[in-house]
């Protein structure tokens, strides 16, 4: 197993065991990592679009999907503002995820600094 290493890596202010990383750092290893978007069905396809390779898993949903999410794979979470997403990543730690991180910003900086969204 390889593991995506992040060069930016910034500590959650909100909760001490999840660290986020940039969007940008997101995109550059979208290839190799699994990011999961815990947003609603209606935010998915909404104004902030999504990320095009993300998996949808609602976080309300996240603990019945864990299957879903990869243990042998680096996981980033996503949602808006990096709120919810922050919590999953506490969360998926708590089941024993070693390598999960949430991303900065959310949806909203991803789009902020420009980078591409997928809205279908």
């Amino acid at each position: 197993m390889s593991f995506t290493v992040f060069n930016e890596v910034i500590q959650n202010p909100h909760f001490q065991e999840v660290q986020d990383v940039t969007p940008e750092e997101v995109k550059k290893a979208e290839a190799d990592i699994l990011i999961v978007d815990v947003r609603e069905n209606d935010e998915w396809n909404g104004e902030l679009g999504h990320i095009k390779t993300a998996k949808l898993i609602n976080l309300s949903h996240l603990p019945n999907h864990l299957s879903e999410v990869a243990q042998d794979k680096t996981v980033v979470l996503v949602c808006r503002s990096g709120a919810r997403s922050a919590r999953a990543t506490a969360f998926l730690k708590q089941q024993g995820y070693a390598h999960v991180y949430n991303m900065k910003g959310g949806m909203i900086l991803w789009n902020q600094v420009g980078l591409p969204v997928s809205q279908k």
